[in-house]
């Protein structure tokens, strides 16, 4: 307020002084140049400063000038530099005194150009030169005058006690007596000498000139002093003029009054009347507002005062922060709780509320989740920090608890390793079966296995029977069946097998027997299995099929066709195998009638079956069987035309091309032969066709014809084929009987480099391809897959073409897989095989960013009829994030909701996170938090996409305009998870967007700097 007078007292008090000198002339010169200073004068008169002063400078030089002339020019020349701004005006000054100190002009310089910057608002120059003045040789008007202004510069400059003192002897003096008086009282409220201030002040608070701004001070006296009533009378008062600028000041202070008297809800409208200065409140501002509307307990309005209270830690903080999670708690809002008493529980204001705001902090992590750290180191934080704590026992018992609740089974492990006791080892090892079951259902079965061996070993009956029965599951999971089934064994006659836990034990142990070729007791535990199952379901149309199978193993035929008709019924998981397989029953104990009846069924009811070139195949051998050669030259004609990449197709050509030649049609005969002999080359079904057309020639008498057809096959050399058979059969019998694995590639690498083109070459390949990967000699074996391969289809190309796949994939060498993917997709005679095309197809186009070919496959997989559930959540996973990379929000949103009703661990985690972000997007702010909430609570463990959520929960809290908690979960990402370098920028960035914004409105908010 004190700007108020500013201009007035440097327009009234600022003077100029002019002195003129009189002059005696002695002579003409004298005369002339008398003349000329006083013209010159009367310029600097004018303000024509510039020319004055060259004027001056010219008079100073003249030889001619005398003394007296010299010193007046040389003082208005340094008076002229001041008034021109010269760089230089304040040594111009100096110099003057230097040359003339003892000029009666000297103090008279000293004060004008004190008085000049005094005028120009420049006051530390001002002081400068007033400090220079040599009191004792101006008058006491003129000292009354710099006396003022010096106090008045003083004050200007914020030095309080040294203005005072030139005010103090002004008080009385009737031109700067009110004005001192004023500006004394002024300076004894800023120096907090409410008394002084209050008495001096009190003697012009009827002056119109100070009325307005004595008024306001006297309120603000009183309150500082703590006259709260004496406030409310005076503040009550003064607003009722509502031409004061001062208004808002006074209703902050009438408000702050009624709120020191605990008069809460009537200080809420005065209060909120603030408009704070230059527009902004301060966190105590919004604290006093806060905390009147807890007290009436309107804890809404209380959230949205205190959760604006960030970026100071002081006492008010403190308790803002502590009171701002009672609120919470009010609304049930148990998370935003948490935040909040973590943020009073470390401000070392009030030790107290520190305290009791550390343990509510402990206890709602572990009712709640804590986004930032494991509950357990929460509560173990507590407990070494409160040693004496009336709650230790009760915080003790939940650290475990607080483990397992949170899957965080290694820190479950680890404290248990440091706190040996019999109880513990117990806990431990039950906790070591959890670890176990989540990394198998991470589809880390190997990972897994060492936690079900240590929990297997548990005095626990239940706790062991559960892990073992994991562990044998995990052996299987790896192809290790006997030790899968020595497990199960273990378990046969100590479990419940209609427990849930156990409710594929018979299933499993029938598959391990199955898979060792143990026939008899497959059909044993498969029969039970499916005697105890009583819901349908595609584990037990499996466990329906195997059974079947291991009856047809077994040669007990009737049993296995009563299993395989049981899914063929109901059409279920793989009905069309089931068909197919009464079919080739049928055909083994000779009714050819029925094999084909029922292998027709495999074509006209299974559209989507991969065994239909299968079922063409055997419906014309059992054709051939039945003496109708017609039908099964027909039949093949089917498969050819409907499957043209059938495996069976050399071998159908070369049977139609028999039938064909025992049916006296020469010419069709021949142009199987050759077909086959130009599309597969090396085949074995090629030298077949060769060999079966020497003969068709040889009816026809015309070995010419064939000797030509012959020489253009490069593949046959009929002089070396006697030595390259005899060479072949040497490396074969190695390679069936030996198990050295360098010795059978020595003997095979023979046979190839003795025939590089050799009749048995394709399986010289194949079989040192098999030997190097059964050793996991992987890249050795690539080149022989890569030469199996390129004899185009062949009998041994699907597993050639599945194997070189798998060692390219366990590379992660994406971009070699996908061709012989898409290979192996086309050419599969096995659905399995297609399937872990179609799905490896789909993953490897993901990888390598192709994202619509990856959602082709993945639709494509999810067409498919009989699936497996993992199958369909990874196509569903797929192209969920395909979408998303492709910006197709829409379809990732869907299929992201879709994932999230099918999935557990990670991938249950990361459709949440999706789901919190879709719902920001939509501006569904609180929806977003509860999708987070329920990802912090069961699935904090998978820290990525915890953290994830977390950047969009403090957007979701600012766009609830709760700005404390908004700026709680981004500071604590950057304070805690620095691991994740692109999660932690993020987050710094959106801090820094709601600090900027918010320091617009709170004058307690430090404005952040933006780091280049």
């Amino acid at each position: 307020m004190i700007s108020i007078l500013f201009r007035k007292h440097f327009l009234f008090y600022y003077t100029f002084i002019f002195t003129t000198s009189i002059f005696c002339q002695k002579s003409i010169t004298d005369t002339n140049i008398l003349t000329k200073f006083n013209k010159t004068l009367k310029l600097y008169s004018d303000k024509s400063y510039l020319n004055a002063r060259t004027n001056f400078i010219a008079l100073k030089d003249n030889p001619e000038t005398s003394l007296v002339i010299k010193t007046n020019a040389t003082y208005y020349e340094a008076m002229c530099a001041i008034k021109l701004n010269e760089v230089d005006a304040d040594k111009k000054v100096l110099n003057f005194v230097d040359k003339y100190p003892n000029s009666n002009k000297v103090n008279l310089a000293f004060y004008n150009v004190a008085n000049y910057y005094f005028a120009n608002r420049k006051v530390a120059y001002a002081l400068k030169w007033y400090n220079k003045i040599d009191f004792d040789k101006i008058s006491q008007e003129n000292r009354n005058e710099i006396n003022f202004k010096m106090g008045y510069s003083y004050l200007i400059a914020d030095k309080f006690t040294l203005a005072k003192g030139h005010f103090i002897h002004l008080i009385n003096n009737p031109k700067y007596g009110n004005d001192s008086r004023y500006y004394y009282g002024y300076i004894a409220y800023k120096l907090e000498d409410y008394g002084l201030a209050e008495s001096t002040l009190k003697e012009i608070e009827d002056n119109e000139t100070y009325r307005i701004e004595v008024s306001y001070y006297l309120l603000d006296i009183n309150f500082k002093a703590g006259n709260f009533k004496r406030c409310l009378v005076i503040g009550k008062e003064l607003i009722q003029d509502k031409k004061r600028d001062d208004l808002s000041e006074i209703s902050k202070i009438i408000g702050e009054s009624y709120f020191n008297l605990k008069k809460y809800e009537e200080a809420i409208p005065y209060l909120k009347n603030y408009e704070g200065k230059d527009g902004k409140w301060t966190n105590t501002d919004f604290y006093q507002l806060g905390y009147a509307y807890y007290k009436q307990n309107d804890f809404e309005k209380a959230i949205n005062n205190f959760n604006k209270i960030i970026d100071q830690e002081n006492a008010v903080s403190q308790n803002a922060y502590y009171h701002l999670a009672e609120c919470y708690l009010k609304l049930d809002k148990k998370l935003e709780a948490l935040n909040a008493f973590k943020t009073a529980s470390e401000m070392n204001f009030d030790y107290e509320i520190k305290e009791d705001a550390a343990l509510n902090y402990a206890k709602l992590s572990y009712d709640q989740g804590n986004p930032f750290m494991s509950v357990a180191e929460v509560l173990r934080g507590y407990l070494k920090k409160y040693p004496k704590s009336s709650a230790y026992d009760e915080i003790s018992q939940l650290v475990i608890s607080s483990y397992i609740y949170q899957q965080d089974y290694d820190g479950a492990l680890n404290f248990l390793a440091k706190n040996k006791s019999k109880e513990n080892l117990k806990t431990s090892q039950e906790i070591s079966l959890y670890k176990g079951i989540q990394l198998f259902n991470d589809a880390k079965i190997e990972e897994s296995i060492p936690f079900f061996t240590n929990s297997s070993k548990s005095l626990d009956i239940s706790v062991s029977n559960k892990a073992k029965y994991w562990e044998s599951e995990a052996f299987y999971r790896i192809g290790n069946y006997k030790k899968a089934l020595n497990g199960f064994l273990t378990l046969k006659d100590k479990i419940d097998v209609t427990n849930k836990d156990f409710k594929l034990f018979n299933y499993n142990l029938g598959y391990s027997y199955f898979q060792l070729n143990n026939y008899a007791e497959a059909a044993t535990f498969f029969e039970k299995y499916i005697l105890n199952e009583t819901e349908d379901g595609n584990t037990k149309d499996d466990a329906l099929v195997r059974l079947g199978d291991s009856y047809f193993a077994l040669k007990k035929y009737e049993k296995a066709i009563y299993s395989y008709n049981e899914v063929v019924q109901k059409f279920g998981l793989a009905a069309d195998y089931a068909q197919y397989q009464i079919g080739m029953i049928y055909g083994f104990i000779g009714e050819n009638s029925l094999k084909v009846d029922y292998l027709e069924k495999v074509i006209t009811e299974h559209d989507a079956s991969d065994l239909k070139d299968d079922a063409l195949f055997q419906i014309a051998q059992s054709q051939i069987s039945l003496k109708d050669e017609e039908k099964a030259i027909e039949t093949y004609g089917r498969l050819l035309k409907n499957h043209p990449k059938s495996i069976f197709y050399p071998k159908v050509l070369v049977r139609r091309g028999l039938l064909f030649y025992k049916n006296n049609q020469s010419d069709e005969s021949l142009e199987d032969f050759k077909k086959v002999a130009k599309n597969y080359p090396n085949s074995p079904e090629a030298f077949e066709a060769v060999a079966n057309a020497r003969n068709v020639y040889i009816d026809k008498e015309n070995l010419d014809d064939y000797l030509k057809w012959v020489s253009t096959l490069d593949f046959i050399n009929v002089t070396n084929s006697d030595i390259d058979n005899t060479t072949f059969e040497v490396a074969e019998k190695s390679y069936f009987e030996s198990k050295d694995a360098e010795k059978i590639i020595k003997n095979l690498t023979n046979y190839t480099s003795r025939f590089p083109d050799g009749i048995n070459k394709l399986k010289a390949n194949y079989y040192s391809a098999d030997v190097l990967f059964k050793i996991k000699a992987y890249k050795r074996a690539i080149p022989y897959y890569l030469a199996v391969i390129e004899d185009e289809q062949n009998e041994h190309s699907e597993e050639a073409l599945l194997n070189l796949t798998q060692i390219y994939l366990k590379e992660n060498e994406f971009n070699n897989a996908l061709p012989y993917l898409d290979r192996l997709e086309q050419e599969a005679y096995q659905p399995k095989n297609i399937i872990y095309a179609q799905s490896n197809l789909m993953k490897g186009y993901f990888e390598t960013e192709a994202y619509d070919f990856a959602i082709e496959y993945a639709k494509k997989i999810l067409r498919k009829e009989k699936i497996g559930k993992d199958l369909i959540l990874d196509a569903k996973v797929t192209i969920a994030r395909a979408s998303f990379k492709s910006e197709d929000l829409l379809s990732a949103e869907e299929f992201f909701s879709e994932v999230e009703q099918i999935s557990t661990g990670e991938i249950k985690a990361e459709a949440l996170y999706y789901n919190a972000y879709f719902k920001n997007k939509e501006n569904q702010y609180l929806a977003s938090n509860k999708v987070i909430q329920n990802l912090i609570a069961n699935y904090s463990a998978y820290k990525f996409w915890a953290v994830s959520s977390y950047v969009i929960m403090g957007k979701n809290y600012y766009g609830l305009n709760d700005v404390y908690q908004a700026t709680f979960v981004l500071e604590n990402i950057v304070k805690n998870f620095k691991q994740f370098e692109k999660i932690t920028e993020e987050a710094q960035t959106e801090l820094i967007k709601i600090k900027e914004e918010e320091s617009k409105k709170n004058e307690s908010i430090v404005k952040p700097e933006v780091k280049n």
